[in-house]
């Protein structure tokens, strides 16, 4: 059962995922699953590599400059007010296309991969990079980093940190 929650400008927990920030406004426990909310910050020259998600689609809405989204062959750059889904079981990434900082909204759905972004900013926060914990994380929580052909052209083309 859904249940009221007010999240203000500013408030909600935030950490650094490494590449990009989170913000957490809205978890699954609010609203018994069924989705969560999350901003995120993309300084120049960040890059969210390719990945898969086989257990939640994603939607996000882009609220300040300019951001690259690449979903297997389809490419686009999205700048405020821009909206995309990202559907499971289909590698994308993302990555600031532009010269100033980035933000997005994003709407996972159904809810629970917002505690893949918890876990990785508690990791970040104890100062425990371990690679290894990193993908027994993405394991746990249905995500897979995959290689694509195309991603170094991306890099190129808009001079990211791979």
């Amino acid at each position: 059962m859904s249940r009221l929650r007010v999240v203000g400008p500013g408030e909600g927990r935030s950490g650094d995922l490494g590449a990009i920030t989170v913000d957490f406004k809205i978890w699954g426990d609010d609203n018994g699953g069924e989705l969560a909310i999350v901003e995120h910050e993309f300084p120049p020259g960040a890059l969210v590599p390719p990945h898969i998600h086989s257990r939640e689609d994603e939607h996000s809405i882009v609220t300040s400059g300019v951001i690259g989204f690449r979903s297997e062959d389809r490419e686009v750059v999205l700048g405020a007010g821009g909206y995309i889904t990202k559907p499971r079981g289909e590698a994308h990434a993302m990555w600031n296309a532009g010269s100033e900082p980035a933000r997005m909204i994003e709407v996972i759905s159904p809810a629970g991969f917002e505690m893949f972004f918890k876990a990785v900013v508690d990791m970040v926060e104890a100062g425990d990079p371990d690679p290894e914990r990193g993908a027994a994380l993405a394991a746990e929580h249905g995500l897979e980093f995959v290689d694509r052909p195309w991603l170094a052209d991306v890099v190129r083309r808009f001079g990211l940190h791979a």
